[in-house]
C-alpha cells in the first residue's frame, strides 16, 4: 500500500514540477489544482482499498487475462471512468489559464493515470490482477476525451452510466455487494453503460434542442461469478437505444447549476427505452434507469 501511494505521489508532483517550471503558470490556482487532486487521489485510493481490497490478501504483483469476465463490463467501467475523470482533470486545467495542450496533456490524462494506480492495486491483490484489458479500456476511455477535443474542440459523444438493484446482489453479497454504494460498484447486472450523442453538435442547422441526446446503452444480466459456471449459466447481453439530455447545454446564469449539471452529466435520464438481449427479446420501458 505504501509503495501505491508513493506512485500516486510521485505521479502528481512530477506533473507539477513539469507545469510549475513554466513562470506563466506559477500561480495560485495551479498550486490549488495540484494540492486539491493530491489529496483527493489519496483519500480515494484509501477508501477504494477498505471498500474492495481489504478482504483479500495481497499477493506479488501479477497479470492475469480476464477480458471474458463479467461479459466485458468491467471493462466498459474502466473506459468510463477514466473518460471522466480526464475530463474534471482538463477543467480544473482549464480554470488555471493555462493553455490548451497543458489541458489535454497534463489534465485530461489524469484519469490514465490514476486507472493505472488502480491496476497496480489490482496487481497485487490476490483475488484479481493486473490486466492489459483493463490498460486498453483506461487509454481508450481517455482517447475519446482527448479525440473529440482535438477534432471537434467540443465533447459530442458522451459515456453515461445508469444503474438498479437486482435480485442478483443478495444471492452473493460477499462478490455482488451488501448495500446499495457497494452493489453500485459491484454488480453488473444492474449497470449500464451508455453512449449519448448531442443530436444538434452533428446538426448545427437543425432545430432540434441542443440539450437533446441519443443514447445507446449495453449491459449485462445473470452474472454471479465472473465466467459462466454452474452458479450463473444464464447470462446474457443487453442493447438498449434512449433519449437523454446534456445537462452541460441547458441555459442558466448561476455558476452553481452549471458546475452541478457538468457534475451530474455522467448519469443517464431516465427516459423510455427500447432493449434488446442476446435472446432476441425486445422489450420496451417507459422509463428505463
Amino acid at each position: 500500500m505504501r509503495f501505491l501511494f508513493l506512485l500516486t505521489f510521485f505521479f502528481i508532483s512530477n506533473l507539477s514540477a513539469q507545469v510549475f517550471s513554466q513562470d506563466s503558470l506559477v500561480n495560485k490556482r495551479m498550486k490549488t489544482v495540484v494540492y486539491t487532486e493530491t489529496a483527493t487521489a489519496a483519500v480515494t485510493l484509501v477508501g477504494l482499498n477498505k471498500l474492495w481490497y481489504s478482504d483479500y490478501p495481497k499477493s506479488k504483483f501479477h497479470f492475469i487475462n480476464d477480458n471474458k469476465a463479467w461479459l466485458q463490463m468491467d471493462k466498459i467501467g474502466h473506459f468510463t471512468s477514466a473518460y471522466y475523470i480526464g475530463s474534471l482533470g482538463s477543467a480544473a486545467m482549464e480554470w488555471t489559464g493555462t493553455s490548451k495542450k497543458n489541458q489535454l496533456l497534463y489534465g485530461a490524462t489524469t484519469g490514465l493515470a490514476f486507472m493505472t494506480v488502480v491496476e497496480v492495486f489490482d496487481g497485487y491483490s490476490s483475488e484479481w490482477g493486473a490486466s492489459m484489458g483493463d490498460v486498453l479500456a483506461n487509454t481508450t476511455g481517455t482517447a475519446l476525451y482527448i479525440g473529440q477535443d482535438l477534432l471537434w474542440h467540443e465533447q459530442r459523444i458522451m459515456p453515461k452510466y445508469s444503474f438498479h438493484t437486482t435480485s442478483y446482489a443478495p444471492q452473493r453479497p460477499n462478490v455482488l455487494g451488501t448495500n446499495f454504494i457497494e452493489q453500485s460498484l459491484k454488480d453488473y447486472n444492474g449497470q449500464t453503460y451508455w453512449l449519448s450523442f448531442n443530436i444538434a453538435s452533428f446538426l448545427p442547422k437543425s432545430k432540434i434542442p441542443k440539450w437533446f441526446n441519443l443514447a445507446i446503452g449495453y449491459g449485462a444480466e445473470g452474472m454471479l461469478t465472473a465466467y459462466e459456471d454452474s452458479l450463473s449459466d444464464t447470462r446474457y447481453r443487453q442493447y438498449y437505444l434512449s433519449f437523454d439530455v446534456d445537462l452541460r447545454k441547458i441555459k442558466t446564469n448561476s455558476r452553481l447549476l452549471k458546475t452541478a449539471f457538468k457534475l451530474l452529466n455522467i448519469v443517464k435520464i431516465p427516459a423510455p427505452t427500447v432493449q434488446l438481449d442476446a435472446n432476441g427479446h425486445l422489450k420496451f420501458h417507459a422509463i428505463y434507469f
